[in-house]
Protein backbone atom coordinates (compact mmCIF):
# COMPACT_ATOMS: atom_id res chain seq x y z
CA UNK A 1 0.00 0.00 0.00
CA UNK A 2 2.76 2.41 1.12
CA UNK A 3 4.70 1.71 -2.63
CA UNK A 4 1.25 2.51 -4.43
CA UNK A 5 0.48 5.30 -2.57
CA UNK A 6 4.11 6.94 -2.66
CA UNK A 7 4.76 5.32 -6.29
CA UNK A 8 4.25 8.80 -7.95
CA UNK A 9 6.47 10.65 -5.50
CA UNK A 10 9.01 7.87 -5.85
CA UNK A 11 8.65 7.30 -9.33
CA UNK A 12 8.83 11.34 -9.94
CA UNK A 13 12.38 11.56 -7.37
CA UNK A 14 13.71 8.53 -9.39
CA UNK A 15 13.06 10.43 -12.58
CA UNK A 16 14.70 13.74 -11.52
CA UNK A 17 17.83 11.76 -9.69
CA UNK A 18 18.65 9.96 -13.09
CA UNK A 19 18.16 13.40 -15.35
CA UNK A 20 20.52 15.68 -12.58
CA UNK A 21 23.39 12.89 -12.05
CA UNK A 22 26.20 13.74 -11.00
CA UNK A 23 25.03 17.25 -10.52
CA UNK A 24 22.97 19.32 -8.37
CA UNK A 25 20.10 17.84 -7.05
CA UNK A 26 16.57 19.49 -8.17
CA UNK A 27 13.91 20.38 -5.52
CA UNK A 28 11.09 18.96 -7.10
CA UNK A 29 11.80 14.85 -5.84
CA UNK A 30 12.62 16.06 -1.98
CA UNK A 31 9.50 18.00 -2.37
CA UNK A 32 7.05 15.68 -2.90
CA UNK A 33 8.04 13.01 -1.03
CA UNK A 34 8.46 15.42 2.16
CA UNK A 35 5.05 16.94 1.27
CA UNK A 36 3.44 13.24 1.28
CA UNK A 37 4.65 12.22 4.17
CA UNK A 38 3.51 15.37 6.04
CA UNK A 39 0.02 15.04 4.50
CA UNK A 40 0.41 11.48 5.84
CA UNK A 41 1.34 12.18 9.24
CA UNK A 42 -0.61 15.60 10.03
CA UNK A 43 -3.92 15.25 7.42
CA UNK A 44 -4.42 11.68 7.68
CA UNK A 45 -4.12 11.63 11.43
CA UNK A 46 -6.10 14.71 11.80
CA UNK A 47 -8.77 12.98 10.03
CA UNK A 48 -8.71 9.53 12.08
CA UNK A 49 -8.30 11.69 15.47
CA UNK A 50 -11.43 13.84 14.04
CA UNK A 51 -13.53 10.20 13.36
CA UNK A 52 -13.30 8.95 16.79
CA UNK A 53 -16.26 10.09 19.04
CA UNK A 54 -19.04 8.37 20.99
CA UNK A 55 -21.16 7.81 17.83
CA UNK A 56 -19.26 4.75 16.17
CA UNK A 57 -17.59 3.46 18.88
CA UNK A 58 -19.13 0.01 18.94
CA UNK A 59 -19.05 -0.94 22.52
CA UNK A 60 -21.84 -0.80 24.67
CA UNK A 61 -22.23 1.14 28.01
CA UNK A 62 -22.27 -2.25 29.92
CA UNK A 63 -18.80 -4.07 28.34
CA UNK A 64 -17.38 -0.46 29.30
CA UNK A 65 -18.66 -0.63 32.72
CA UNK A 66 -17.49 -4.78 32.94
CA UNK A 67 -14.08 -3.83 31.04
CA UNK A 68 -11.23 -2.63 32.72
CA UNK A 69 -11.91 0.63 35.31
CA UNK A 70 -9.11 2.36 33.82
CA UNK A 71 -9.89 1.80 30.14
CA UNK A 72 -10.66 4.11 27.64
CA UNK A 73 -14.51 5.85 28.43
CA UNK A 74 -17.17 5.57 25.38
CA UNK A 75 -15.62 7.67 22.08
CA UNK A 76 -11.73 7.43 23.23
CA UNK A 77 -9.43 4.83 21.74
CA UNK A 78 -6.74 3.74 23.25
CA UNK A 79 -3.44 2.06 21.59
CA UNK A 80 -2.47 -0.78 23.74
CA UNK A 81 0.91 -1.41 21.74
CA UNK A 82 3.01 1.35 20.81
CA UNK A 83 6.27 -0.62 19.96
CA UNK A 84 6.07 -0.66 16.59
CA UNK A 85 4.54 2.92 16.56
CA UNK A 86 7.12 4.84 18.17
CA UNK A 87 9.69 3.50 16.15
CA UNK A 88 8.00 4.44 12.78
CA UNK A 89 7.06 7.91 14.80
CA UNK A 90 10.71 8.15 15.55
CA UNK A 91 12.18 7.38 12.20
CA UNK A 92 9.66 9.86 10.92
CA UNK A 93 11.51 12.47 12.90
CA UNK A 94 15.23 11.32 11.92
CA UNK A 95 14.08 11.03 8.54
CA UNK A 96 13.53 14.69 8.48
CA UNK A 97 16.81 15.62 10.48
CA UNK A 98 18.68 13.51 8.10
CA UNK A 99 17.23 15.08 4.87
CA UNK A 100 17.84 18.78 6.56
CA UNK A 101 21.13 17.44 7.10
CA UNK A 102 21.96 15.80 3.59
CA UNK A 103 20.54 18.69 1.56
CA UNK A 104 21.88 21.87 3.54
CA UNK A 105 24.89 21.74 1.21
CA UNK A 106 22.59 20.99 -1.77
CA UNK A 107 24.76 17.94 -2.91
CA UNK A 108 24.48 14.38 -1.98
CA UNK A 109 27.59 12.24 -2.21
CA UNK A 110 27.18 8.20 -2.33
CA UNK A 111 28.11 7.42 1.46
CA UNK A 112 24.37 9.80 2.54
CA UNK A 113 22.84 8.03 -0.57
CA UNK A 114 24.31 4.57 0.43
CA UNK A 115 23.52 5.51 4.35
CA UNK A 116 19.93 6.27 3.54
CA UNK A 117 19.15 3.12 1.80
CA UNK A 118 20.21 1.63 4.53
CA UNK A 119 18.13 3.36 6.94
CA UNK A 120 15.65 2.05 5.27
CA UNK A 121 16.34 -1.58 6.36
CA UNK A 122 17.32 -0.49 9.75
CA UNK A 123 13.70 1.11 10.26
CA UNK A 124 12.49 -2.30 8.65
CA UNK A 125 14.35 -4.34 11.19
CA UNK A 126 13.66 -2.45 14.54
CA UNK A 127 10.05 -2.56 13.85
CA UNK A 128 10.38 -6.18 13.09
CA UNK A 129 11.80 -6.84 16.89
CA UNK A 130 9.54 -4.48 18.71
CA UNK A 131 6.63 -6.39 16.58
CA UNK A 132 8.81 -10.02 17.48
CA UNK A 133 9.05 -8.48 21.37
CA UNK A 134 5.57 -7.75 21.81
CA UNK A 135 4.49 -10.94 20.29
CA UNK A 136 6.85 -13.52 22.94
CA UNK A 137 5.80 -10.93 25.70
CA UNK A 138 1.74 -11.83 25.11
CA UNK A 139 2.99 -15.66 24.41
CA UNK A 140 5.32 -15.79 28.22
CA UNK A 141 1.82 -13.67 29.86
CA UNK A 142 -0.45 -16.47 27.99
CA UNK A 143 1.53 -19.09 29.00
CA UNK A 144 1.93 -18.09 33.10
CA UNK A 145 -1.98 -17.18 32.77
CA UNK A 146 -2.57 -20.57 31.91
CA UNK A 147 -0.23 -22.15 34.64
CA UNK A 148 -2.21 -20.32 37.17
CA UNK A 149 -5.66 -21.43 35.98
CA UNK A 150 -6.52 -17.86 33.98
CA UNK A 151 -7.09 -17.24 30.59
CA UNK A 152 -4.39 -14.62 30.65
CA UNK A 153 -5.48 -11.53 28.34
CA UNK A 154 -7.58 -11.40 25.33
CA UNK A 155 -5.63 -12.07 22.43
CA UNK A 156 -6.86 -12.15 18.78
CA UNK A 157 -5.59 -15.29 17.37
CA UNK A 158 -6.83 -14.75 13.59
CA UNK A 159 -5.75 -13.58 10.68
CA UNK A 160 -6.95 -10.45 9.24
CA UNK A 161 -7.98 -12.45 6.10
CA UNK A 162 -9.94 -15.10 7.72
CA UNK A 163 -11.90 -12.19 9.26
CA UNK A 164 -11.94 -9.77 6.62
CA UNK A 165 -13.94 -12.66 4.86
CA UNK A 166 -16.02 -13.36 8.17
CA UNK A 167 -17.27 -9.68 7.64
CA UNK A 168 -17.67 -9.98 3.70
CA UNK A 169 -19.95 -13.20 4.70
CA UNK A 170 -21.80 -11.20 7.17
CA UNK A 171 -22.49 -8.41 4.13
CA UNK A 172 -23.98 -10.86 1.87
CA UNK A 173 -26.41 -12.44 4.16
CA UNK A 174 -24.74 -15.40 5.03
CA UNK A 175 -23.98 -15.02 8.48
CA UNK A 176 -22.92 -17.47 10.45
CA UNK A 177 -21.95 -16.64 14.37
CA UNK A 178 -20.70 -19.75 15.54
CA UNK A 179 -16.97 -18.73 16.59
CA UNK A 180 -15.47 -21.58 15.02
CA UNK A 181 -16.22 -19.98 11.67
CA UNK A 182 -13.14 -17.45 12.54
Amino acid sequence: MALGSSAPEILLAVIEAGTNLGGCPGELGASTIVGSAAFNLLVITAACIYAVDETNDPRTDEEILSGDPAGPPKGVKKIYDMGVFSVTAGSSVFAYAWLYWVLKDQTVNSREAWLTFVFFFVLVGLAWGFDRYKENSMKKLRKEGSDAGDKGPMVIQHSALEIYRVLIDERKGKVETDEKKL
